[in-house]
């Protein structure tokens, strides 16, 4: 893929469930699902929206049994092993080394110096990935890390992938809101996460049509609202934070028709 560097390229669901992870994520979003036989580990599943593909749902591996329900991101890179090596200079840790996925690219499993995960990833397309893709319907649309340092965590993240801070919106006492910029263009934003104790995770919002459908479909397919639908402070739509029936945190953001 030719993306630009530092680029949100993949989504992916770690589910124990994934029949049931499946079944409501095409209620809510109305994802077409196709499995690929020959993914490691056995069980991996592409959602598309209108022929495009947006994500993979894995089911949990038995080591990690104990790792609950989560999604995570991709974020695309010219050369993954000097990615790995200079997260580790930045004093992140790479917890699976760089790998090949036959047909597919090559990536690694990271945790950056907060405790966030992410994958870096070069894929073997030439075609640019629109998984992200704002305001599009079906397609992710915000990337939001909650974390224990901005500073810290905007620092490292700007070193390896040349993301720039994009201004703040005030929180009062939840401190800053701080927005993410690649090239100029906003990708998602970092916050403190409410809990200290909280270990810091990357929070996705995906792109509905309509967010009171979304919220009677997140409802009827066994999910929690958690809050929502709230207005955008930017009035470009309107959102709900949600838990999917496995208890992975997703948030959903459309217009109010």
């Amino acid at each position: 893929m030719t993306n630009r560097e530092g680029t949100p390229i993949w989504y992916e669901l770690m589910t124990q469930h994934p029949d049931a992870a499946q079944e409501f994520y095409q209620r809510v979003m109305g994802w077409e699902f196709e499995p690929m036989p020959a993914a490691p580990g056995g069980d991996y599943r592409v959602a598309s929206a209108e022929g495009t593909t947006i994500a993979g749902f894995i089911r949990t591996p038995e080591h990690a049994k104990a790792m609950p329900d989560m999604w995570f991101v991709y974020f695309g890179v010219d050369d993954v092993d000097a990615s790995a090596e200079k997260v580790k200079s930045l004093g992140g840790r790479i917890d699976i080394e760089p790998s090949d996925i036959p047909k597919v690219g090559r990536f690694a499993f990271c945790t950056d110096p907060q405790g966030a995960r992410f994958y870096l990833m070069r894929g073997n397309s030439e075609e640019d990935s629109t998984a992200f893709a704002p305001m599009k319907p079906g397609h992710a649309c915000w990337n939001e890390l909650v974390t224990s340092d901005q500073t810290a965590a905007l620092d490292f993240y700007s070193k390896l992938f040349g993301w720039e801070h994009g201004g703040v919106m005030p929180m009062g006492p939840a401190a800053d809101y701080t927005f993410i910029n690649l090239n100029g263009d906003m990708i998602g934003a970092m916050m403190d996460a409410p809990d200290p104790k909280t270990i810091p995770y990357w929070n996705f919002a995906m792109q509905v049509a309509d967010i009171d459908k979304a919220k009677s479909a997140i409802e009827k397919a066994g999910g929690t609202v958690r809050l929502g639908p709230d207005e955008l402070p930017d009035n470009s739509g309107w959102m709900i934070q949600a838990d999917d029936p496995q208890g992975a945190g997703i948030m959903f953001v459309g217009a109010r028709k």
